[in-house]
């Protein structure tokens, strides 16, 4: 028999029209109602003050943004809690995700904010951690000199001065790069390697010593052929052994995936070691047990 999803449903990793999403708020928040959530956290791309097809745009966009996700929170309170959050990039010297800066993201008074390294800066450009493989490849080789090594090791350098740096809530999807390490392909890089493994320990101990949850996300899983969520289970060994906390997100763009392989996800987190997922209402952050 299937074990049940944790009971307190929540998921805070929430894409919609206001940024890549491909259905408006509302329809994420009506099929959030009918898939038993007790709270929905919306997190458009934000990479402010600057943005790109993706991303909400300055200034207008999230004022637009704010608007709307709050009267969706009272439109749904008697069904549903909803927190106005972002998914805020870092690229360093460019932009931070970080809560506590006037200018920036504290301006907007979000109620949490997930913080995602998506672009990795190299030698006269960059490489997003999870853009299509074969253009993944091809910037490797243009501002990395084909070092693969040096390009992954590139991705969590920058993870950990965002950590080091940034002040937000929850770490999205901390192995992104592993997108370029989907089922049936050719991977870009051993995840057995022992220079690989030295880079998911030290990443560890900055995300412990920052104190923010990482989320169990399922994204790649519904979208990107992988062959289970980030972080991988050997990264989510390490992050309990330092008694990082973990909540579980889908990372949804479309509503059908508001809970995918959540069960999944949750049976990922018992095998690690963990007996506790985190999770937030508007009120802070709570735990409830899974064991």
């Amino acid at each position: 028999m299937t074990q049940p999803v944790h009971a307190i449903k929540t998921n805070y990793h929430t894409h919609s029209t206001f940024c890549d999403g491909k259905e408006t708020a509302e329809a994420m928040a009506q099929a959030a109602v009918r898939k038993g959530f007790q709270v929905l956290g919306f997190s458009s791309h934000a990479m402010y003050p600057f943005c790109n097809d993706w991303h909400i745009h300055a200034p207008d966009g999230y004022r637009a943004y704010l608007s709307e996700i709050g009267r969706l929170k009272e439109a749904y309170r008697e069904q549903l809690e909803i927190l106005c959050g972002f998914e805020a990039d870092f690229i360093p010297g460019l932009t931070r995700p970080d809560k506590d800066d006037a200018d920036g993201y504290g301006q907007f008074s979000p109620d949490f904010i997930i913080g995602s390294v998506h672009y990795v800066v190299g030698n006269g450009g960059y490489f997003e951690a999870d853009g299509p493989l074969q253009e993944t490849r091809e910037r490797i080789g243009r501002y990395f000199d084909g070092d693969v090594r040096k390009a992954v090791s590139a991705y969590f350098a920058s993870e950990r001065q965002m950590l080091a740096e940034s002040r937000f809530t929850i770490l999205g999807h901390a192995d992104l790069v592993r997108r370029q390490n989907p089922k049936d392909t050719e991977p870009l890089f051993d995840e057995e390697a022992d220079w690989y493994t030295e880079e998911l320990e030290k990443t560890a101990d900055a995300i412990a010593q920052a104190g923010v949850i990482v989320e169990i996300n399922t994204g790649g899983m519904a979208r990107c052929n992988l062959a289970g969520p980030y972080p991988s289970p050997a990264f989510l060994r390490l992050l309990h052994a330092r008694k990082v906390p973990v909540t579980i997100n889908s990372d949804a763009h479309r509503s059908e995936y508001l809970d995918f392989a959540f069960d999944e996800a949750l049976q990922t987190a018992r095998e690690a070691g963990y007996t506790q997922l985190a999770w937030l209402d508007g009120r802070g952050i709570k735990f409830q047990d899974i064991g």
